[in-house]
């Protein structure tokens, strides 16, 4: 599924951008960033216009409608009397989504494929996973539950790379009702505090080991304190 098309395309001429806001259907002038937020309600999209005659626009699903909107946004301009010309559109950036039928074991799959996959469990819940190859070139997100997101400079690319990753992850498939029983029962487990299951058993474990690592600590430091300050 397509969730989102960026593109852009030059309009060859210079833009009043404050002309363009007064006049201008669904504009807001943003001088901090220098350019006009445009809207258009059929296809939904957001343009990003620079005095420059850049545009950029957002929300598109596919790329012929992300083409209609460029065009209807071309010619909001040159309705308002700018001598626009469109021309150098091009695709930027395409996000998209699958979700497989199974669980990913995300540990599992990051260690088999640690050249390809950058996995930081503390920073993100997802392994991140590059393709290099110039016709296939893509980045996706991986999570435990299936699901995988996918950026990528055209559509086709994203394609070919849910077909690249798909029988790499199935080796590591795993039900998702389980994996979701799973994080259930730790969040209760957690809550609840109880010490007698062994995910809790671990935690307060290893809690306990650091206590008692820095009440070490403590009374050393205060006996070398103390060491120090008596009278020879």
């Amino acid at each position: 599924m397509i969730n989102n098309v960026v593109c852009t395309f030059n309009m060859r001429c210079h833009i009043n951008l404050k002309r363009l806001a007064m006049e201008g259907m669904n504009a807001i002038y943003k001088r901090e960033n220098g350019m006009v937020s445009m809207k258009i309600r059929n296809p939904p999209v957001t343009a990003s216009i620079w005095a420059s005659g850049k545009v950029t626009t957002t929300g598109s699903t596919s790329e012929e409608t992300a083409r209609v909107s460029c065009r209807k946004v071309a010619r909001c301009l040159q309705r308002l009397g700018f001598n626009v010309r469109f021309t150098r559109f091009r695709i930027v950036n395409v996000l998209g989504t699958c979700t497989f039928p199974f669980g990913i074991r995300v540990p599992q799959f990051s260690r088999a494929n640690a050249s390809c996959v950058c996995y930081e469990p503390e920073l993100h819940p997802g392994a991140t996973y590059r393709i290099t190859e110039p016709s296939q070139r893509a980045t996706l997100k991986i999570f435990s539950t299936g699901s995988v997101t996918v950026t990528a400079p055209s559509i086709d690319n994203v394609q070919s790379a849910i077909e690249h990753i798909y029988p790499l992850v199935y080796e590591f498939r795993v039900d998702r009702a389980i994996v979701a029983t799973n994080e259930v029962l730790y969040s209760r487990t957690i809550a609840a505090g109880a010490s007698d299951h062994p995910v809790a058993a671990t935690l307060l474990s290893s809690g306990n080991r650091k206590r008692k690592h820095t009440a070490v600590v403590g009374v050393d430091s205060e006996e070398s304190q103390s060491s120090d300050s008596s009278p020879d």
